[in-house]
């Protein structure tokens, strides 16, 4: 795992756009297709707004999410909300390339049976994502998988629902889901995750975050996020630049 600290939340933002457009450059090139889940959050949103201006391979791309909440179309607890909000209204992606977890749905567990299979279609058997974006919660939590709930042991679906946590059930990618993925970029901002992404960059099993692969894995923080942190060969602060 590498670390990359930044100025701030803005500049964590446009470093998450910059690396995505390269990953989605070299995606295409490669396969001739970019697969990328996004989180929520608002660095997030900032930088896919951002993201949505680069000049990009746009109909190669495919857009999926990390995780939902159960709420209402159009809700503003719904990340897909601000996802069309801040991506797709910017962007020429068409609606077949927008994957939206079915959380509307009367039959969850149906649901995210069909999402599985939906990324199965897409990304392969098994499913592979080219690049998912994570966030890191103050409780070590990342995409939805969150302290103590049972999708935490969930390692037979790519695809998963949890418990009650923050007033709403979610629907989520699993642990096996994540872990494949070619690459992964965590935007993580805010003197209050401090402490839990010191925890992540020691891998530490006991928060949900620290059990996602860190091999090809890279961490844009803001100096608040990374002041818990010592300078290392895999930690760039802010200001200097890598070789």
């Amino acid at each position: 795992m590498r670390i990359q600290a930044l100025a701030d939340p803005d500049a964590v933002a446009r470093a998450g756009a910059d690396f995505t457009a390269g990953e989605a450059r070299a995606a295409v090139a490669a396969r001739g297709r970019f697969i990328m889940a996004v989180s929520g959050g608002h660095t997030p949103w900032t930088m896919l707004r951002v993201l949505a201006d680069q000049d990009l391979p746009w109909a190669d791309v495919h857009v999926v999410q990390v995780d939902e909440r159960v709420a209402p179309a159009g809700h503003a607890d719904r990340n897909l909300t601000h996802l069309r909000e801040t991506l797709l209204a910017h962007c020429p992606l068409r609606p077949e390339q927008v994957h939206a977890m079915p959380v509307e749905s009367a039959d969850l567990e149906s649901a995210s049976g069909q999402y599985a299979a939906m990324l199965r279609q897409v990304a392969g058997d098994p499913a592979v994502l080219d690049l998912a974006h994570l966030g890191l919660g103050p409780d070590g939590h990342t995409a939805s998988l969150v302290p103590g709930d049972p999708v935490l042991d969930v390692t037979n679906v790519d695809v998963a629902l949890t418990g009650l946590y923050q007033g709403r059930r979610r629907m989520t990618l699993t642990y096996p889901m994540l872990n494949r993925a070619r690459r992964i970029v965590w935007l993580v901002t805010g003197r209050e995750k401090a402490e839990m992404l010191a925890r992540l960059y020691a891998a530490d099993p006991s928060i949900p975050a620290g059990r996602i692969a860190q091999q090809q894995a890279l961490v844009l923080a803001d100096r608040d996020a990374a002041g818990a942190l010592k300078p290392s060969d895999s930690f760039t602060p802010a200001g200097t630049s890598r070789r």
